[in-house]
Order: C-alpha cells, then sequence, then structure tokens
C-alpha cells in the first residue's frame, strides 16, 4: 500500500486483516470486519449522481450504518445530539466518569457482556443511593451514560461516562438543587462504587455467570485485591459546557476506539496514530504493527445487542417527557430549543454542491445494486 493512501481504519482492515486472522474471529467480529471493509464500496450498493449545471457524473456508495464503523452514522449522530439538548434543563449539569480497575480486564475479556452489565447496574444504584439520601437531595436523580472501554492507546480502559443535571426532583415535584460546585464527595462515591460493583461480581461468581473463569480460587483473589484498591471516579461541574458535554457523548454514541482523524497513516508494516499520554498530558505519535492494531481495534467490538447509552432515573425514556415538563414548572422554565453539533455533516448525497463546478447540486440518476462478493483491493 502506497504511503500516500489515505489513513483510515478500512485501510488498515483491509491491508492486515489477512484470512489467517479472520478465521481466528469468532461470527459476530467478522461480520463488523465485513461491514467496515464494505462500506462507501461497491459491496453495498449505491447511487449514480449527475451534476444539475455541468453534468459532472459521480457515483456515491452507502455506508455500512454499523455502529463500530468510524466514518458512518453521522446523521445519527446529530439527530442524538438534538435529542439530549432538547432535554436539558437550565441547571448546574455534572461530567462524572467511573473507572474500572485493569484488575478486571481479564474478566472483560473473558465475559464483556456481564461486566459492562454490571458496571451500569453499579454506577446508576451508586448515585441513586446518594440522591435519595434526605442528608444530601433526598429526591430522584436523572442520568445519561454512555460506555467506553478504550484507552488513547487503544488498551483496555472500560470506564462509564455521565452527564448527571446537577439536582433532585423531589416527591411533592419540586427540584432541589445541588450545593456548591460539587454533587457529591468523590472520595465518597468511589467507596460506594467499589462496594457496589464488588459484591454485584460477588453474586454473579456465585450463580455463575462468570463461567468462563476457570481456575481454582481466582474469584476470591481477585475481589479481595478489588477491595484493596483505590478506584477511581472523575467529576466535573460542567456549568458553561454541558453542550460541549453532550456533543462530546455524541460523538461516541456509535463509534468505537478512533476516528480517522486521529490515523497518520497505514503502510505495509505499522499504523500510525496520535494518542494523549493520561500521566503526561502530552500528545505522541504511537505505532504499532498491523496485527496489534486489529487485534486492540476489534478488542473494543461490543457484545450484540449490548446497549452502551442508557438513561435512567427522571432521565429514563418512559419518564423523561413528563418530568422534565415537571422539573421545568418548578424552576419557572420552558423548553430550550435543540441544538445540533456543528462539526457533524449529512451523510446524504443527492442535493450535495456539486465538486467540478461552483453552483450545481448533485442529483440522483439510478441505483446500484450492492456486490456481494466484491474483495476489498490488496
Amino acid at each position: 500500500m502506497a504511503e500516500s493512501a489515505p489513513a483510515t481504519v478500512q485501510a488498515a482492515l483491509n491491508q492486515f486483516l489477512t484470512d489467517d486472522l479472520r478465521q481466528q474471529l469468532d461470527g459476530h467480529r467478522q461480520t463488523v470486519c465485513d461491514h467496515l471493509q464494505g462500506c462507501r464500496t461497491p459491496a453495498m450498493g449505491g447511487m449514480k449522481l449527475s451534476c444539475d449545471r455541468c453534468g459532472h457524473d459521480q457515483l456515491w456508495y452507502h455506508g455500512c450504518r454499523d455502529r463500530h464503523c468510524p466514518q458512518c452514522q453521522s446523521h445519527a449522530i446529530r439527530q442524538w445530539a438534538e435529542r439530549q439538548s432538547a432535554s436539558l434543563l437550565p441547571v448546574r449539569y455534572f461530567h462524572l466518569v467511573f473507572t474500572l480497575p485493569h484488575t478486571l480486564n481479564g474478566w472483560v475479556a473473558l465475559h464483556p457482556e456481564v461486566i459492562y452489565r454490571l458496571l451500569f447496574k453499579a454506577v446508576w444504584g451508586c448515585l441513586k443511593a446518594f440522591g435519595e439520601d434526605p442528608r444530601r437531595l433526598g429526591g430522584q436523580l436523572g442520568m445519561t451514560a454512555v460506555l467506553h472501554t478504550w484507552g488513547q492507546n487503544l488498551s483496555r480502559h472500560v470506564h462509564l461516562h455521565c452527564l448527571v443535571p446537577g439536582g433532585a426532583l423531589t416527591d411533592e415535584g419540586h427540584w432541589r438543587a445541588a450545593r456548591g460546585h460539587y454533587l457529591f464527595p468523590v472520595k465518597a462515591l468511589s467507596r460506594r462504587f467499589r462496594g457496589r460493583m464488588v459484591s454485584l461480581l460477588r453474586h454473579a461468581a456465585d450463580h455463575g455467570a462468570l463461567h468462563r473463569v476457570t481456575r481454582a480460587g481466582e474469584t476470591r483473589e481477585v475481589l479481595a485485591t478489588l477491595m484493596q484498591q483505590a478506584w477511581v471516579v472523575y467529576a466535573r461541574d460542567c456549568l458553561n459546557h454541558r453542550r460541549s458535554v453532550v456533543a462530546y457523548l455524541a460523538r461516541y454514541t456509535r463509534r468505537i476506539a478512533i476516528t480517522n482523524r486521529r490515523l497518520v497513516s497505514v503502510d505495509e508494516q505499522s499504523v500510525r496514530f496520535r494518542y494523549r499520554h493520561y500521566r503526561t498530558g502530552r500528545d505522541g505519535v504511537l505505532t504499532l504493527p498491523g496485527s496489534e492494531f486489529i487485534r486492540r481495534y476489534l478488542m473494543h467490538v461490543l457484545p450484540r445487542g449490548l446497549m452502551r447509552v442508557r438513561h435512567y432515573g427522571f432521565l429514563s425514556n418512559r419518564l423523561r417527557s413528563a418530568k422534565i415538563a415537571r422539573i421545568r414548572a418548578s424552576l419557572g422554565r420552558g423548553a430550550e430549543a435543540p441544538v445540533a453539533d456543528p462539526q457533524e455533516s449529512s451523510d446524504e448525497a443527492p442535493g450535495r454542491p456539486c465538486p467540478a463546478c461552483p453552483t450545481g447540486r448533485l442529483r440522483l440518476m439510478g441505483e446500484l445494486p450492492p456486490i456481494r462478493r466484491w474483495r476489498p483491493p490488496g
């Protein structure tokens, strides 16, 4: 592959996902790879377009719409951001991040669907208990949570991003705002989170949900180690940045691990991409052998059917409309106009400006059927 070729995840898959490596993948990951390699290629079919002014012809291939694809889902991401922006309240917001210790990475590899589910449950159970405590807020919290499983270098780093309005809805229908510039004490949150998660893991192990953990005594050892560790909970007041946090979460609701913008090059041996070192805060460029890049990327493919974006409390899908209206009435404020993320663009081709002339628009001339046996070049 020439070094001048665009550096994309698709290019890396085409270059390094050999038949032997593909055979080592489970069926779900093979399907994801097929989607990503076929995205915006003849494999997906498309449209034949023509400019209404200069007659310029152009082929436009469909996207794969896979939630793991870094070049799809911009329209869905924009819609999600608009919906969340429409539900924003005129109150202080908090961005919280709950991180699992790397001690659990082995269990995540064996039982991702179990660990991810328990992570959501533990985080919401922790925040719900703090919110209902009459010594704190004494009411119902709301939370939007997005699961991330990766770090900047594509290693396994499982954490939950949470956007939480700074207050609670009481049983009487009144809004009780959080005091000061923090929602709850971070140290108390981390201890409650640790205890809740370890308890859920112990229950799951006792009832056979972690059946792939087979080494004698491993469950007891790991849980004891976890209780001795300090768990990380990050909390930040985002009073003046709530829309930017919504936009940030939106970009990762349907993409995983890395975007094409961070890739520097894909050559015959390796993939280079930009990353930020957590400890130093400095930006750098990391070079990985092609097969290692593929391994790390596919490590973050989500279990089939897992919902990685969830809403809780008065922001749950069943309660949101009525509870948001009640809170706004209590605050004496009306609904806010939705704001889209300006960085995202539409996936639709017809109506786009013509690339060959300054005034023309592309019009649909015909459909291109998918080529099911199409294979990527290389």
